[in-house]
C-alpha cells in the first residue's frame, strides 16, 4: 500500500479508522459537497494536517517526512488551479522551477498538451485561455513535473462531458503507462465506476469512508 491512514480525525469533518490507498492504482475519492474530500487528498501531501492520527506513505509517517521533497514526489492540483502571467510554455516549466526540477525540452511539453488535447502555441498568452484550456493546461504541468503521485482535486470540472471523458482517459493511460499512482477526486460516480481500480466514498451523515474494489 503506497498510503494508509489510521485513526485520522480533522474538525467534525473527517473520522476516519483506517484507509489504505493502494499503489500504481487509480483510486477515485467522491461523495457529497462538504463531506471532507479535498480536505482528505490534501493531507495526502501534507498540506493539512489531522487533529489526531497518522499516515503513511510507503511506510513511513508522512509528520516525520520532509514536506518539500514529499510535494515533489506527490504532486496536488487543486480543483481551480493557479495559472500564472505568461505564455503557455512559462506555465508548463513553472513546476519544474518551484519543486527545483530540470527542465525538459519543448517536444516534452508538446506531448503533454497533445496528452490533455490542448491545441495551442507554447508561444500563447495562458491568460486568454479559456476556463476549460486553463484546466488542461494545469494538468499538462503536473504530468511535466513526473510525479510518483498525482492528487487531482475535480480535475475536468470546467470541461465538457465529452471533454471530461477524453481528458480523464488521457490521464489514467498516462497513469498506467508509466506505473504511478493517481488519486482523484471527482463529482462524476460514471467517471469513477468507469476508471477507478478503487472507489473511496465519503458519507458526511455518519462520517464513515467505505472503501470498496470495483477490478
Amino acid at each position: 500500500m503506497l498510503y494508509i491512514l489510521k485513526k485520522i480525525k480533522f474538525k467534525d469533518i473527517l473520522d476516519i479508522e483506517e484507509m489504505k490507498i493502494p499503489k500504481g492504482k487509480i483510486t477515485c475519492i467522491v461523495g457529497e459537497s462538504g463531506s471532507g474530500k479535498t480536505t482528505l487528498l490534501r493531507m495526502l501531501n501534507d498540506l493539512t494536517s489531522s487533529d489526531s492520527g497518522e499516515i503513511l506513505y510507503d511506510g513511513k509517517p508522512i509528520k516525520n517526512m520532509d514536506s518539500v521533497s514529499l510535494r515533489r514526489n506527490a504532486v496536488m492540483l487543486p480543483q481551480t488551479p493557479a495559472i500564472f502571467s505568461g505564455t503557455v510554455r512559462e506555465n508548463l516549466l513553472i513546476g519544474l522551477k518551484f519543486s527545483q526540477k530540470p527542465m525538459v525540452s519543448d517536444e516534452e511539453l508538446l506531448k503533454a498538451m497533445e496528452l490533455v488535447k490542448l491545441t495551442k502555441s507554447l508561444e500563447d498568452d495562458a491568460d486568454l485561455l479559456s476556463g476549460g484550456e486553463k484546466q488542461r493546461l494545469a494538468i499538462a504541468r503536473v504530468m511535466v513535473m513526473d510525479p510518483e503521485v498525482l492528487l487531482l482535486d475535480e480535475p475536468s470540472s470546467a470541461l465538457d462531458e465529452e471533454t471530461e471523458r477524453i481528458v480523464i482517459n488521457s490521464i489514467v493511460e498516462y497513469t498506467r503507462k508509466n506505473k504511478k499512482t493517481m488519486v482523484m477526486v471527482t463529482h462524476s460516480k460514471k467517471i469513477a465506476l468507469e476508471f477507478a481500480d478503487e472507489i473511496i466514498e465519503i458519507k458526511k451523515k455518519n462520517l464513515t469512508i467505505p472503501e470498496r474494489s470495483l477490478k
